[in-house]
């Protein structure tokens, strides 16, 4: 798996004058300049000028702010695809939970990493999955099988609305029917719906999918606030590890480890190191929260289960970040293998206006670079954790928010197999009928 690379928020290193207009705005912020009136003066003293060398005005800090806060390309994604697999048959609730729940939305991947004409193999939750855009631009999620003999399609031609396979040229569209069998005009493969099509659709930057068995009906995909509401702005980050997912989620779940783990990051090296916890009931889950500590550290997460999974919590900027308060952190984790996992960490933040710009500015200079060595100490520990961590654990007071998920995920994938295993009957029974079409 890949690491993926610290900028994912621009493609060229910042220039000379950028980094030395991030550490004036860095240093002016840490003495207390919030005011825009203020900012301007800092800078004035600072000697660093604009491009057009005149002094700084709150008109021209504000226009500055906007030009090198605004949008940027991203990186050119080389994702790992992951094994190459045939249908992964889950028959016992760890099994399930080894590959990823069903019947639920997962974040795949960045939506600059599937661009228009391209076919784009991933392994995501135990499925092979072919990701493309039609000449619209609108993503497609599919089973990577040919209908025919199972080749791959991600091996074939993007025909604009449709796909062809490149080892017989069956042609399959956007909604998984085959539109055309070139070798065998009118067969009786053609008009049917013969691919897995996934519900798909594009959101915070990344391409979401509702990975089912059944074709079930998708739930709306409702996003935390942070990720929706025009009063935040938030940055996706995109990582591959080698590691289950589950020790990643363990890990998130686990506030106190901020206060060992990262006690040397830019922002959580301050708090106590003891503390106590309650857990508290949430409209899609619940929180787990320090009682004796607030807004110092990583000292609250949130769980969200409201048709996908993920995480939610809050870690104080120290004041060189600037206005905004603290910034959020929206997880979402996605098994890619037995052993291996992608996820998302969107690092959010309700500002506005020329704040909005600031923070922009400084994240894509400063802080992005910041956060990523905070997700190396992660990895690093994640990565070198043993197979049999779980087995060998013991756990205290400290872990019962990840107790209390993981006995979630359990009864979820439990009851998931008691509801398939009253529908396995009929499905097996029309599998077998339609093989006999052919011979």
């Amino acid at each position: 798996m890949h690491c993926l690379q610290p900028h994912q928020t621009r493609r060229d290193a910042p220039s000379n004058y950028e980094l030395a207009l991030a550490a004036e705005l860095e240093s002016a912020y840490r003495a207390g300049a919030y005011e825009l009136g203020d900012l301007t003066a800092a800078l004035n003293v600072s000697g660093l000028r604009p491009p057009s060398g005149s002094d700084w005005t709150p008109d021209t800090l504000t226009a500055e702010l906007a030009r090198v806060g605004g949008k940027e390309a991203g990186p050119a994604w080389q994702l790992d695809p992951g094994p190459r697999s045939g249908l992964t048959i889950v028959d016992t609730a760890d099994e399930l939970l080894t590959h990823g729940l069903r019947d639920q939305w997962y974040a795949l991947c960045p939506a600059g990493a599937v661009r228009r004409g391209e076919l784009v193999r991933l392994n995501r939750v135990g499925e092979s999955l072919l990701l493309w855009r039609d000449a619209a631009g609108e993503v497609h999620v599919q089973r990577d099988r040919c209908p025919h003999r199972s080749a791959p399609l991600s091996q074939g031609v993007h025909l604009g609305d449709r796909v062809a396979c490149n080892y017989h040229g069956v042609q399959v569209d956007g909604t998984g029917k085959v539109v055309s069998v070139p070798g065998s005009p009118g067969c009786a493969l053609e008009g049917r719906q013969a691919v897995m099509t996934f519900p798909a659709c594009e959101r915070a930057g990344a391409i979401f999918a509702w990975i089912t068995e059944t074709g079930s009906v998708p739930t709306p995909l409702e996003l935390p606030e942070q990720l929706t509401s025009d009063e935040w702005e938030n940055f996706p980050c995109y990582v591959e590890w080698d590691a289950p997912y589950q020790l990643s989620l363990d890990n998130v779940m686990d506030p106190m480890h901020g206060a060992f783990l990262h006690r040397e990051s830019h922002s959580m090296s301050f708090g106590k190191r003891e503390a106590a916890f309650q857990i508290r009931d949430a409209a899609t889950g619940f929180l787990f929260e320090k009682t004796d500590q607030k807004s110092v550290n990583f000292d609250w997460v949130e769980w969200i289960d409201n048709g996908y999974q993920a995480m939610r919590l809050d870690i104080p900027y120290p004041e060189s970040a600037g206005p905004g308060g603290a910034f959020a952190i929206i997880a979402m984790l996605t098994p890619t293998g037995p052993h291996t996992h992608a996820a998302f960490f969107w690092r959010c933040r309700k500002v506005s206006g020329w704040q909005r710009d600031s923070w922009r500015f400084l994240y894509r200079v400063v802080l992005e670079e910041r956060h990523w060595h905070v997700l190396e100490q992660d990895r690093a520990m994640i990565e070198r954790m043993p197979r049999d961590a779980v087995a060998g654990e013991g756990l205290y007071q400290h872990d019962i928010a990840l107790v209390r998920v993981r006995r979630l995920l359990r009864r979820r994938a439990e009851e998931y197999l008691r509801e398939r295993a009253k529908k396995t009957g009929v499905a097996r029974a029309r599998g077998t009928k339609e093989m006999a079409a052919f011979e």
